[in-house]
């Protein structure tokens, strides 16, 4: 498990953009993390690292809190950004058929604590915070950068 630290906004652009260099069409990142630690700011960076390869527009990237999905078309492939935080059953996430497009995209899903059964091609970021909220980082896991 590797610690890296995100105490910046550049320091969690420029993890974002060396991860996305490193995941595959069909995979799939679990986001862990309290409310405001950062998690919809490094799926922004991480977004637009794939807009900007691609010669796409750079679009703003907000939570998808109260639409559930936010779908970003890269090319041939795209990037569904979920998140759970409003849903209370599992059968509510059994009805987002989450993982059906999984060969054809990439998918970030924010409080997948709420999942249960977890995908193959998974990799999971848990952002904390550090030293009195001061500071931030992220653990991986799943993936070695």
């Amino acid at each position: 498990m590797q610690k890296i630290d995100l105490s910046s906004q550049n320091k969690t652009k420029e993890f974002a953009y060396t991860l996305s260099k490193k995941i595959k069409i069909g995979d799939i990142i679990y986001l862990y993390g309290e409310i405001g630690v950062g998690k919809t700011t490094f799926v922004k960076f991480f977004i637009n690292s794939f807009q900007k390869k691609n010669n796409l527009k750079l679009t703003e990237v907000i939570s998808p809190t109260f639409t559930l999905l936010n779908e970003y078309q890269i090319n041939k492939f795209k990037i569904n950004h979920y998140d759970l935080f409003r849903l209370e059953s599992s059968k509510e996430i059994d009805n987002l058929d989450l993982f059906t497009d999984s060969k054809n995209s990439i998918t970030l899903i924010e409080w997948p604590q709420k999942i249960k059964k977890n995908p193959k091609n998974l990799i999971k970021l848990e952002f904390n915070y550090n030293e009195n909220y001061q500071k931030r980082s992220v653990e991986i896991k799943g993936l070695s950068l």
